[in-house]
């Protein structure tokens, strides 16, 4: 184990460094731990919400792999931000600076602690892209865990999600639903602790870990609350010590191939646009040249073959039943749709891994299918450019039933503003809602917009009302949903010359995204244009506005030149 101990001796070996190791005999530590790799649990940790509610259990197991491999382990927490509950209010704004955050502050744990390897436990949206940004940008021996997704609620025979609650508020909005049948499904909807239980933002990202190659073969989707959870918890502290033993470090494993991995995963599960801004982000911090040009032609390659949620009916646990993300990802693999020599942390490539696997003896019917069959032959999302979207915006079509719609334009320069329309029944059938100033800068934080989506798809308007913004979408979206437009409002984008009655052109299928108003029109409104000015004069808001990069760019904050 001497050959892993690269970086613990310089902060605990010799005479100099007996203070240090004072520090460390208070919490434990013996005369024979000092020799052992020195491995930091890094759990991103909260009471405030069930996402993250048990991960530091999980890195006790964590702990107790690294011992059996040999060496030494102690845990440290980072922040995590609960998308869910701060839908639709202010709070929002700082659910995708958390992602740099937890990047940062893993940074400083690790760097300042002199670890040898480390294991990031994720769990809520924003955690799991910040901890695999940290992997890549720290390049020492990591693996990651996610600490998995909650169990389906049930209201008779009906699966509940969290999704069915947002819905719910929309429709009983709308007079659809009573008082008392939307508070039957709030308490029904969400039983256990873990992560929003469809293929929103948290099981998708913990997929794509799959597919990158930075996480154990299999750990995505065991529920929270299951053994095999904390089995995997274990193995990942055996693993990551193997990683370290190999030489295996997360830019051997993060390449553009295993980025091509991810993105045919996410396009063919349909799973949330968050992916791609998170993907990017991953890639410019490994120093990797991956664009939203590679994630459109790879887009165009792949066809739909989950039926999860929010595209189908089917939640995280049902594809744990028939095996997995393995299942998914051997199916693409037969297809040769994947690069099969990329490396995973296991220390061999991702198709040797999948060579090996064997699905358990369950029919997929229904949950998956096959890439010749598929659910849908089309990819579940499309990237969308036009001169409303110069440097492009994104589209999650295989969970919309519509992909060619045409419509005038409701502008409303804020989420609140939108969702007051909607709840009012002043959005109608054939409307494109606009709602801009929401993007990194403008908002900042570039929020949500769940709320008014959910409030949209409840109405019973899913399918007659379009949505463009240059914020985000949750996972658990659905309907004709159009996100992440860049450049945004706040820079002079073209979202901010919209105006009310503007007939607005969105086409999925052909990756189109037009505002129908002369040039000379646009530039004459470009010209009374002028910047809003910034909403935040101090604090960490006006911070990440003056650093964060456009949504094309992963909206990054580092100030290394993209």
């Amino acid at each position: 184990m001497d050959m892993v101990r690269v970086r613990s001796p310089v902060w605990y070996d010799g005479v100099d460094n007996a203070p240090h190791r004072s520090y460390l005999r208070a919490v434990g530590f013996n005369e024979w731990d000092f020799s052992k790799p020195l491995v930091a649990v890094v759990a991103a940790w909260s009471e405030l919400g069930p996402c993250n509610y048990h991960t530091l259990e999980l890195a006790k197991n964590v702990k107790e792999g690294v011992k059996e491999a040999g060496g030494v382990a102690l845990a440290a927490p980072t922040i995590v931000v609960n998308d869910g509950i701060n839908m639709g209010t202010p709070g929002m704004r700082y659910s995708l600076i958390s992602r740099d955050l937890i990047a940062d502050t893993i940074e400083a744990q690790v760097n300042s602690h002199g670890v040898d390897a480390w294991v990031g436990i994720g769990g809520c949206d924003k955690t799991q892209p910040g901890i695999i940004m940290a992997m890549v940008r720290l390049d020492l021996p990591s693996v990651y865990l996610y600490g998995g997704t909650a169990e389906a609620g049930r209201l008779g025979d009906r699966e509940l999600t969290i999704e069915d609650t947002f819905e719910a508020v929309g429709a009983h909005l709308a007079g659809k639903i009573t008082l008392e049948e939307l508070r039957r499904i709030e308490e029904l909807s969400f039983p256990t602790y873990g992560t929003c239980q469809g293929l929103f933002t948290a099981n998708t990202m913990s997929i794509l870990a799959e597919a990158l190659g930075v996480s154990l073969l299999g750990s995505a989707t065991p529920p929270a609350t299951s053994a095999r959870r904390r089995a995997y918890a274990t193995a990942s502290g055996r693993a990551v010590l193997k990683a370290a033993e190999l030489g295996i470090t997360p830019r051997r494993v993060v390449t553009y191939d295993a980025l091509y991995n991810a993105a045919v995963t996410l396009f063919a599960t349909a799973g949330s646009t968050n992916g791609i801004l998170h993907l990017l982000a991953i890639a410019y911090e490994a120093g990797v040249k991956f664009t939203l040009d590679d994630f459109d032609e790879i887009s165009r390659k792949v066809p739909v073959i989950a039926a999860l949620r929010p595209a189908g009916p089917y939640a995280m646990q049902d594809l744990d039943r028939i095996g997995g993300a393995p299942r998914i990802l051997k199916k693409l693999y037969k297809a040769n749709l994947l690069r099969p020599e990329a490396l995973t942390v296991e220390g061999e490539p991702i198709g040797k891994l999948l060579e090996r696997w064997q699905p358990p003896a369950v029919p997929e019917t229904g949950i998956l299918y096959d890439v010749e069959k598929p659910y849908k032959p089309y990819s579940g999302i499309r990237i969308l450019r036009g001169n409303l979207a110069p440097s492009g915006a994104v589209m999650k079509i295989g969970a919309a039933n519509v992909l060619k719609f045409e419509g005038r334009a409701r502008v409303y320069d804020g989420e609140a503003e939108a969702f007051k329309a909607v709840a009012a029944g002043e959005i109608k059938q054939g409307d494109v809602v606009v709602i801009r100033y929401e993007g990194p800068r403008g908002a900042p934080g570039m929020p949500e917009m769940l709320k008014v989506t959910a409030a949209i798809v409840g109405a019973g308007l899913g399918e007659s009302v379009a949505l463009i913004t240059d914020g985000r979408f949750s996972g658990a979206t659905r309907g004709i949903m159009v996100g992440h437009v860049a450049p945004e409002a706040a820079v002079g984008g073209p979202i901010a010359l919209v105006e009310n009655g503007d007939r607005i052109i969105i086409d999925g299928g052909a990756g189109l995204l037009k505002l129908d108003v002369p040039d000379e029109e646009l530039e004459r409104r470009r010209k009374n244009w002028t910047p809003p000015p910034p909403k935040y004069s101090g604090g960490l808001l006006a911070k990440y506005a003056a650093l964060v990069q456009q949504a094309d760019k992963g909206a990054v904050t580092n100030p290394r030149p993209l």
